[in-house]
């Protein structure tokens, strides 16, 4: 899907995925010291948001420039600072070793495109510095409810490990989510890896 048609799904309403962060991004993030951070493929940039409002340094990515702007009337509307950016993840070039934390969520492209992106994304880390990333597990197709039905994009633990070489890996598990479907309480099926660039020496 081109930048286009997620402009189009953007603006048919109000905050796609809700104004609460990530039940994930919050699981792995609230512990840790405010610092620079980065978000790929942002949307409307409830993550974003909520590390801005807890005192991160953050940059928030997107190819939807109508995602970005509803993100950017929110972070004015709660008086908190994100630098916002309109670029696609897949040639946006983040610098090196400047982030704490860089995320990576619900980004579902071709694992070869999803493998350059987190190529990317790991060489934006400070020593010391993790990378999130959260994505519909390819056993959601059949055990759990939503997301993209193309099992080519979809994660796996394993894949999103072997993505990250030279890593720690501090967390790598598929993970239950609810979602409510017409009023009932289901049940999606997540990827969740946390891991970490070896502190610098001392």
């Amino acid at each position: 899907m081109d930048s286009s048609a997620w402009d189009a799904r953007y603006a048919e309403r109000q905050l796609v995925w809700g104004a609460e962060p990530n039940r994930f991004v919050v699981e792995e993030l609230t512990d840790l010291p405010a610092g620079a951070a980065l978000d790929l493929g942002a949307g409307e940039g409830r993550n974003a948001l909520w590390l801005a409002g807890r005192g991160w340094r953050v940059t928030a990515v997107d190819f939807s420039s109508v995602a970005i702007d509803r993100g950017r009337a929110l972070a004015a509307t709660r008086g908190v600072n994100v630098r916002w950016v309109v670029a696609d993840v897949q040639e946006y070039q983040p610098p090196t070793a400047a982030f704490d934390v860089v995320l990576v969520a619900y980004l579902h492209i071709p694992r070869r495109e999803r493998a350059r992106v987190l190529e990317r994304a790991a060489a934006a880390l400070v020593p010391g510095g993790r990378i999130l990333v959260i994505g519909h597990d390819e056993t959601n197709l059949r055990d759990g409810v939503g997301g993209p039905q193309d099992p080519t994009v979809l994660y796996s633990p394993e894949a999103i490990t072997g993505d990250l070489p030279g890593l720690t890996v501090l967390r790598a598990e598929r993970a239950r989510r609810p979602v409510e479907v017409d009023g009932t309480v289901r049940y999606a099926l997540d990827t969740v890896v946390c891991a970490a660039r070896a502190p610098a020496e001392r």
